[in-house]
């Protein structure tokens, strides 16, 4: 079976060369192993070889046994900083990934990134993504500087996605309450589930995922908590007006359309996700290489769950491929 990981991270040479040079929001420095550590507020990154050198993630690669990786920008994303700085290292980001595209086309793709905190800019660099960089899907943030996704201000870059059938990949950051997540990493642990869960049910409730049809939404780490909510928002689209006013039909009749990456290794957890959405709204992810991440787990939990050999086959890279086209 080909597999491919949806959820994985990596940084461009050239956005680390950026960031170097400033002007930025980001401090780096170095641990003893002379890896660079990001900085930036609320968080920070260790940046391990395989997060910013893509031979020696191939060669990873080629040991675990995955066949292509789907690279994506990771935290804390463009938009922390100023609006000019935040376009210019998004193109930066975009043509590092569009060079690795080209010359290891049997190994990666990847997705965009996209200004998000200048609307007209992030339009203009879709466009450009997908015209002439070759990308098929973007990248984007739970939220941006805390405004939600669904927020009326984004409109015109979904309008544009749902002209172009983009694959939008939501992937959280800073979730909202971060001041109660200082302790014990509770920030990525709890946080970030949370974050996604939110971002997803404000895109249904709100519209969006109703107005732009075009567009095929991918929520991190199975979807946060949608699986296990889904129930519990369509009472509420029962119960509240409010819940129905800018939607047709129950939420989970959207969510279910929505794509979740296997980045939770849990079996039952997995085996949730596929009653609610089906075998062919799976994709895997390993969240490699965060340290949170594995891509032997990601393998191995699929390998173990009790389904069909075509339902793992789809699970493992058929959807990925025919979202992507790859």
């Amino acid at each position: 079976m080909t597999i491919i990981d949806f959820h994985n991270h990596f940084y461009p040479a050239e956005y680390l060369k950026a960031l170097e040079t400033g002007p930025s929001n980001i401090k780096i420095t170095h641990d003893d192993d002379g890896n660079p550590l990001l900085h930036y507020p609320g968080d920070y990154n260790i940046l391990v070889p395989s997060h910013r050198d893509i031979e020696h993630r191939a060669s990873v690669l080629e040991k675990v046994g995955v066949d292509k990786q789907i690279l994506t920008f990771t935290t804390p994303g463009t938009h922390i900083e100023t609006l000019e700085r935040s376009v210019e290292l998004a193109k930066i980001v975009n043509d590092g990934f569009a060079e690795i595209m080209t010359e290891h086309s049997d190994r990666f793709t990847a997705l965009a990134t996209l200004p998000m905190n200048d609307i007209e800019a992030s339009v203009a660099e879709l466009e450009r993504a997908f015209n002439e960089l070759g990308f098929k899907g973007v990248t984007v943030y739970s939220n941006i500087n805390g405004v939600a996704l669904s927020d009326e201000r984004f409109w015109p870059i979904y309008e544009k996605a749902n002209e172009l059938g983009a694959v939008f990949d939501i992937h959280p950051h800073f979730p909202v309450g971060v001041e109660a997540m200082t302790e014990y990493w509770l920030m990525p642990l709890v946080g970030f589930t949370f974050d996604t869960t939110l971002a997803a049910a404000k895109l249904v409730f709100s519209g969006v995922a109703e107005k732009f049809p075009n567009i095929r939404w991918v929520l991190s780490h199975l979807g946060g908590a949608i699986p296990y909510l889904a129930e519990r928002l369509d009472r509420g689209y029962y119960a509240f007006k409010e819940c129905r006013a800018y939607i047709g039909k129950p939420p989970s009749e959207y969510l279910k359309q929505f794509y979740f990456d296997s980045v939770n290794f849990d079996l039952n957890c997995l085996n949730l996700a596929i009653k609610f959405a089906g075998a062919d709204h799976i994709v895997a992810g390993s969240d490699y290489p965060h340290q949170i991440g594995s891509l032997e787990k990601m393998v191995d939990s699929i390998a173990k769950l009790d389904i069909s050999e075509k339902d793992k086959a789809a699970i493992y890279g058929e959807n990925a491929r025919k979202l992507l086209e790859l």
